[in-house]
């Protein structure tokens, strides 16, 4: 049993009203301090899957009440060890979860998608970095250059962080994190395009060649490598979030893009550019779904109605792409 603990601090006058809504919460159990004349400290133990039903009402009572502050705390280990509940029901409870996506809070995935969104100096180091060694390594013919160069890139949190924005509907986060996600593929075509200005394309590169072919099968790959990343994301499994990033390659074809507008190959610049798109789409649209799918939404009515506005018009408007997509492909292969 993953457990989690809240620490609340609230004005000793909310109290009474405040411990008695809790009890009606799924809490494993609480204590209580007091910190001062004026605040009070609630510490609250919660199953992991249960926490965001607290920070939810932790939330809706902040809006009314600017004075309580929460901190959610993971707990590697709790002593002494809690009981699980009788067999019978925990295999109802078991059963009554089997179709629910379990999942970490809203409250911790927006803290890390906010700073997915944001154009740092680590950021900006690690595209740089990770440019070079991509451009190195298609140069060389050399796949695992190339994989180590799509482990290092951070691109595919931008993309991650724009649909988890549109589900919840906050036009702030995802305008933030578009901007990040264009600043992201510029840093590679900038470097391969300099890369290309001065030295020859490497046409007996298969690393090179094989991002100047694309079948309409790439766009099935990419949604799924795309619903894989956002369902670890959402489970926070980085350890499988570094397979993803090699799976969708936002890296390669940027990087033989950026070679071609270097050399001015016009005519080839095409199909890398069409793999490109259809990756970011893919990652885009697959993101999305897991995420609405999972139950990510806001708690005050008004931002539920926007999100949902926003999830539909997102939905829609990346379909689209997708399908003009797959239209341009099939051109192209008859």
């Amino acid at each position: 049993m993953k457990l989690q603990l809240i620490e609340v601090y609230l004005p000793k006058k909310s109290m009474e009203n405040f411990h008695r809504q809790l009890q009606e919460l799924p809490i494993v159990t609480h204590w209580h301090s007091n910190e001062s004349d004026k605040y009070s400290l609630i510490r609250v133990l919660v199953k992991a899957s249960d926490s965001e039903e607290i920070l939810n009402f932790l939330e809706l009572n902040a809006e009314h009440n600017d004075e309580i502050k929460a901190l959610l705390f993971n707990l590697p280990a709790y002593i002494p060890r809690i009981a699980e509940e009788d067999e019978a029901e925990e295999k109802e409870e078991e059963a009554s979860k089997h179709d629910e996506l379990i999942r970490a809070s809203r409250q911790e995935l927006y803290n890390v998608v906010h700073s997915s969104s944001e154009i740092t100096k680590s950021f900006t180091w690690f595209l740089l970095l990770s440019s070079v060694v991509a451009t190195v390594g298609i140069i060389k013919d050399s796949p695992a250059i190339v994989i180590g160069a799509m482990v290092i890139a951070p691109l595919i949190g931008p993309f991650t962080s724009s649909a988890f924005a549109s589900v919840l509907g906050d036009y702030q986060l995802m305008r933030q994190s578009v901007i990040t996600s264009l600043y992201g593929l510029m840093i590679p075509l900038l470097i391969a395009a300099s890369f290309g200005f001065f030295f020859p394309l490497p046409a007996n590169s298969q690393e090179f060649l094989s991002r100047t072919d694309i079948q309409i099968i790439d766009i099935a790959v990419a949604l799924a490598a795309g619903a894989a990343g956002a369902l670890s994301f959402i489970k926070r499994a980085s350890e499988a979030l570094v397979g993803v990033m090699v799976s969708v390659a936002l890296l390669p074809p940027a990087i033989v893009l950026g070679m071609m507008i270097g050399a001015a190959a016009w005519e080839n610049s095409l199909t890398p550019l069409l793999l490109l798109l259809v990756n970011v789409n893919s990652i885009t649209l697959s993101a999305i779904l897991v995420f609405w799918f999972s139950g990510i939404k806001p708690v005050n009515w008004q931002e539920i109605k926007t999100a949902s506005t926003s999830r539909k018009y997102s939905l829609y408007f990346v379909s689209v792409i997708i399908l003009i997509l797959a239209t341009a492909i099939f051109f192209i292969q008859f």
